[in-house]
């Protein structure tokens, strides 16, 4: 179960990261579709948000305690944080990689949950993975992908 745990751990750093890029998108975007965008961005933060509390709390029914501070959640991260402001034409691709760092990260934690019979988590995990595919999809769209 330890390592279903760690690498809980290291998804709640990813999380933590994603979140932060969406909500500093959010605040600084300028620009063409402003209201959009702008909406877009506080829609996928908020939802990343109440995504984290759940993932803690998880860690926390594995008996283990959730990381504590910034440092920390950067540290664990696999994503690479933005330490300046981001340009308006670079965020919807930053964001959608991080996404897909964020899907990374979850298809290990379902695989190791079901290793370790973690069904719970397992199952959270599911519904984390549908949830951030539909960004995915939202994020390739805006960027005119297929």
């Amino acid at each position: 179960m330890d390592e279903v745990v760690e690498k809980a751990k290291v998804l709640l750093g990813n999380m933590f990261v994603l979140y932060m890029k969406a909500h500093a998108y959010h605040w600084n975007y300028i620009g063409d579709n402003f209201p959009q965008y702008h909406a877009f961005f506080g829609d996928f933060y908020e939802s990343v948000h109440d995504e984290i509390d759940v993932v803690a709390e998880h860690i926390r029914a594995m008996d283990n305690f959730a990381p504590a501070s910034l440092a920390r959640m950067i540290e664990l991260s696999e994503i690479k944080e933005d330490t300046q402001i981001v340009k308006p034409e670079k965020m919807f691709q930053n964001l959608y990689d991080a996404n897909e760092q964020v899907l990374a990260c979850l298809n290990e934690c379902y695989e190791l949950s079901g290793k370790e019979k973690a069904w719970g988590w397992q199952n959270y995990v599911q519904d984390l993975i549908t949830a951030h595919r539909k960004q995915r999809w939202q994020l390739r769209a805006t960027l005119g992908e297929k």
